[in-house]
């Protein structure tokens, strides 16, 4: 008896294309077109998804460098500060507390100052 392998076949173009739903053209509709445009999507999310931690990071220090600067600090001065006065804070909570609470900032800003003299 012969093996038929329609429903396999199908299922596999069915799963890629409903990755590719949302494309526009034919990489939506046309497996062969669809299979190479999910692919790359794929290794653009993998790529990516390690590069957001970085951009997030930049974020932070961008934020936290206004708010050092609005108390008379920069960036590095307020890092080499709240080293010396052993604060341990990471740059996520820094750049939360500078964006959410600018006064709680300045107190932490005041204490990096004061521990660099």
């Amino acid at each position: 008896m012969r093996v038929k392998r329609g429903t396999v076949s199908k299922n596999r173009h069915k799963r890629r294309l409903k990755l590719a739903s949302g494309f526009r053209g034919r990489r939506n509709g046309c497996f062969r077109l669809a299979k190479l445009a999910v692919e790359k999507a794929l290794q653009f999310a993998y790529r990516d998804r390690r590069g957001k931690k970085g951009d997030f990071r930049s974020l932070w220090i961008v934020r936290i460098n206004a708010a050092a600067r609005l108390n008379g600090l920069t960036y590095s001065s307020l890092i080499r500060g709240l080293s010396k006065a052993n604060i341990e804070m990471d740059r996520k909570v820094l750049a939360e507390i500078a964006f959410s609470d600018p006064a709680s900032f300045a107190v932490v800003a005041e204490k990096a100052r004061a521990a660099l003299n």
